[in-house]
């Protein structure tokens, strides 16, 4: 996997999931609530991410995280499904450090429905290490999950300039077939 597109991983992973310990100061709670959520709840997620660097060629990526307490992180690579040697609790905690270190603000926009669901839909900024991203993030009414995110990442790098768009589903979730 070409360093580049690592980082942006990690990055993602970053604003993706948040301790909810730093949700009182900066009106993210309800955001960083659901993404902690998606580490204990079976979760496929789907990633379409262009970015100037790649000719502006999109890249597809697919993620499942098993659910539970254990929570194990499988990632699509190429063609191959590969165990992510993160687990949740890992990676909630690598968060809580990310999320000490780095600027977050949150608020609400508006209610929409994704596929017919009802969700409200928050607008954050994040400043990680030299890299600013916005997220559009819309979260269930019913389930306080997230269902879709818009993410902008604006590195000190102009070329490295990013669009990621995230779609989350809940339902018939299973470990990818024969990875370990």
């Amino acid at each position: 996997m070409p360093q580049t597109h690592k980082t942006n991983i990690a990055i993602l992973l970053a604003i993706c999931f948040a301790a909810p310990v730093y949700a009182a100061d900066n009106g993210c709670k309800q955001v960083f609530d659901a993404m902690s959520k998606v580490l204990v709840t079976p979760t496929h997620l789907y990633s379409s991410e262009g970015t100037g660097s790649r000719g502006n060629k999109t890249n597809m990526s697919e993620m499942i995280y098993s659910g539970g307490a254990n929570t194990a992180i499988y990632i699509l690579i190429g063609a191959k499904w590969t165990r992510s040697k993160m687990d949740g609790a890992a990676m909630a905690k690598q968060e809580e450090e990310n999320r000490r270190n780095s600027k977050y603000s949150c608020r609400y926009v508006r209610d929409e429905a994704v596929n017919g669901e009802p969700a409200a839909v928050y607008a954050s900024h994040a400043e990680i290490e030299g890299m600013k991203s916005d997220a559009t993030t819309w979260i269930s009414k019913s389930k306080g999950l997230p269902l879709r995110v818009e993410l902008d990442h604006d590195p000190d790098d102009p070329i490295s300039k990013s669009h990621t768009l995230l779609s989350y589903e809940y339902t018939n979730v299973r470990p990818p077939a024969g990875v370990q």
